[in-house]
């Protein structure tokens, strides 16, 4: 068996589907090679969250055999999805001074203005999941994005903390545990998908991923290359299709497959269509199937464009948003968004890797891709890739992205 720290694992934990993502990572080049993918039907869970223990236990277990199999690595340690509309971001902000002797700000510095600005702006209940710093102020002066090294006496900070409630947290550390896998890192998965699809002259200008999945929608802001605001509605494209599945008269697996097929936004009326499913013939208006589709995903988009007022960002990203997710493969959704938005919006494939390619270069392969980075590039930050910190520095940059940013300004 290869060594566990040349590894790096994904495990996005979806309310419908389980999805596992082995990559090797290369000691001379630092990059990350896809040689295992594992996907699995889940269950057990509601809106993202965990309901009961053993369905994504299951789920997680027949995932990780398909990956293991296809990749001859035994998965030990892995970075895991969270979940829901529990997740929230939360600016914070605080000052300390400069604690060492010459003056010279330390990671130690650093660590105390955290703990100080996250002193009473998360409730006892939650636990935190990023701390993401937006910027410094040494001495008066402001907007400096790495302070370390630097010299003066009073040290103050502006950041946004994403939190999510603890007992959801245990739920998923409960559920490794059963399968014996340690989590390195919990990320919510619309910042793994972030970590996938984005550059990072995307989130210097400004832009937003709005992850559909199942039964939650993800959204993200990123400005100036720091996370601004991330928040998850509680409605996905499973409500489309359990909507067709009502006005079709079908069950909601056919109803998903019309959707897939059939279901598109635009154009003119195509009379009825005609599908094949398990060697049945079926027969639907298409402007039925249309008005459907349309009408819950027009509320999809009203709920994301809140988030976005929220935001503060609502008409003011000169990126767009960027569509992942399973939920964001119907057909010309990216038009219909940005009719319901304002904004450029394009549909985002998982990049930053190599090796077997097909089957996840795909929209709801972007969380799953994405925490296989995170991993990759905090095993890095540790290193665990080879006593030589070139390996580190490679992956960290090949990583790229939010995560590959936040790992690499303090280390």
């Amino acid at each position: 068996m290869q060594e566990q720290p040349r590894y790096a694992v994904g495990i996005d934990v979806g309310t419908k589907t389980v999805r596992a993502v082995v990559a090797h990572i290369d000691g001379v080049t630092g990059a990350p090679k896809i040689v295992g993918v594992g996907t699995s039907a889940n269950s057990g869970m509601k809106k993202g969250v965990v309901s009961n223990l053993t369905g994504p236990a299951s789920a997680i277990d027949l995932a990780l055999e398909q990956a293991e199999r296809m990749s001859g690595f035994q998965v030990e340690q892995a970075t895991f999805s969270i979940n829901g509309s529990h997740i929230l971001s939360t600016k914070a902000d605080g000052m300390v001074a400069v604690g060492s002797q010459n003056n010279e700000v330390s990671q130690d510095d650093i660590a105390r203005l955290e703990e100080v600005a996250m002193t009473g702006k998360v409730p006892a209940n939650r636990e935190i999941l990023e701390v993401v710093p937006h910027s410094y102020r040494l001495d008066g002066q402001d907007n400096i994005k790495n302070p370390i090294g630097m010299s003066g006496t009073r040290l103050e900070m502006r950041a946004n903390v994403v939190s999510c409630l603890a007992p959801h947290v245990a739920n998923i550390q409960k559920v490794a545990e059963m399968l014996k896998v340690q989590i390195d890192s919990l990320v919510p998965a619309v910042l793994a998908s972030a970590q996938a699809v984005l550059s990072e002259s995307q989130m210097d200008n400004g832009v937003a991923v709005v992850d559909i999945g199942a039964s939650t929608t993800g959204v993200a802001v990123f400005e100036e290359g720091d996370l601004q605001y991330v928040s998850v509605i509680p409605v996905g494209s499973q409500n489309v299709t359990n909507d067709l599945a009502i006005g079709l008269k079908v069950d909601p697996e056919i109803a998903e497959e019309v959707k897939l097929a059939h279901a598109r936004f635009g154009g003119e009326s195509a009379g009825e269509v005609e599908t094949k499913i398990d060697k049945q013939f079926y027969k639907f208006a298409q402007t039925e199937i249309d008005e459907i589709v349309e009408a819950r995903f027009e509320e999809i988009f009203e709920a994301v464009n809140k988030e976005l007022k929220r935001a503060g960002v609502a008409g003011k990203l000169p990126s767009g948003v960027v569509l992942v997710g399973g939920g964001s493969k119907v057909k010309n959704l990216a038009d219909f968004a940005k009719e319901q938005l304002g904004l450029a919006v394009r549909q985002g494939v998982p990049r930053g890797f190599v090796g077997v390619s097909e089957e996840v270069s795909s929209p709801e392969f972007a969380s799953s891709v994405g925490l296989m980075l995170i991993d990759a590039t905090e095993r890095a930050t540790k290193g665990h890739f080879g006593g030589s910190s070139a390996g580190a520095d490679k992956a960290l940059k090949k990583a790229g992205g939010f995560f590959g940013w936040l790992l690499a300004k303090f280390r």
